[in-house]
């Protein structure tokens, strides 16, 4: 029996992109005949997200899409909490609706967990010789400093904490306790994870095609002082 990636693609307000970047996964032949489960989270967008969505699982009956909706506005790793208690294949990867990262890498990252290398596996914006679009300075550090701080607290040395591209076995990420509703996923699965007796995790590298504000990107300077109350909670006040 072949095995499956469950994909989890978290959207809010993603109408210009959904379509084109499950056109794209839909395009990837996985290896070593992985099939593949679309799960996607609305996460109570204004737009026409849901039409959109609903619209391509129409015209594509022959794809396996799960898709399940938020009625109200919870965040991005409340989005991701649904999906992966969802997922049903051996494996799950996050995949963003918008166009920042490339499906067909997920080889990539399968490999080292295909091989009997490693239970989950990191991209990598920040290794490797892949394309990268060169866009926000002081993102770049504030992504150093998260990164060196979650590291000094889990003892790990990845090169990109706050990767969306974060591939587990589905029965490592779906026993992990998760509670951060918005940004602060990335911290918090990273700390927990890392305290898993015994737990192999590999980093790769990726390409990178980031947003500007004004083509759709989220994330900002409030999200990063979140992020680093998150790494100091979770490595140090609440473990569980």
């Amino acid at each position: 029996m072949s095995k499956m990636l469950s994909i989890i693609i978290p959207a809010y307000n993603e109408e210009n992109t959904i379509e084109s970047i499950l056109d794209k996964i839909s395009e990837v032949v996985l290896i070593d005949g992985i099939t593949k489960e679309y799960i996607i989270v609305n996460d109570a967008s204004s737009d026409s997200t849901s039409k959109v969505v609903k619209d391509y699982m129409i015209k594509h009956p022959e794809l396996n899409i799960q898709f399940y909706e938020h009625e109200v506005n919870k965040g991005k790793g409340a989005a991701l909490h649904t999906g992966i208690a969802k997922a049903k294949g051996d494996y799950v990867i996050v995949q963003d609706a918008d166009l920042e990262y490339d499906p067909h890498e997920f080889n990539i990252l399968l490999k080292p967990i295909l091989d009997g290398f490693a239970d989950v596996v990191y991209g990598s914006r920040f290794m490797g010789g892949n394309p990268h679009r060169i866009l926000f300075f002081w993102h770049s550090i504030g992504n150093g400093i998260l990164t060196f701080l979650s590291n000094a607290m889990t003892n790990l040395n990845l090169t990109d904490m706050e990767t969306c591209y974060k591939l587990w076995k589905r029965e490592i990420i779906q026993s992990v306790s998760l509670k951060e509703q918005r940004f602060g996923f990335e911290p918090e699965v990273t700390a927990k994870v890392s305290r898993i007796p015994k737990i192999r995790i590999y980093e790769v590298g990726i390409s990178y095609y980031g947003r500007t504000y004004e083509e759709g990107k989220k994330i900002n300077w409030k999200d990063g002082f979140r992020a680093i109350y998150c790494i100091l909670k979770y490595n140090i006040w609440s473990k569980r």
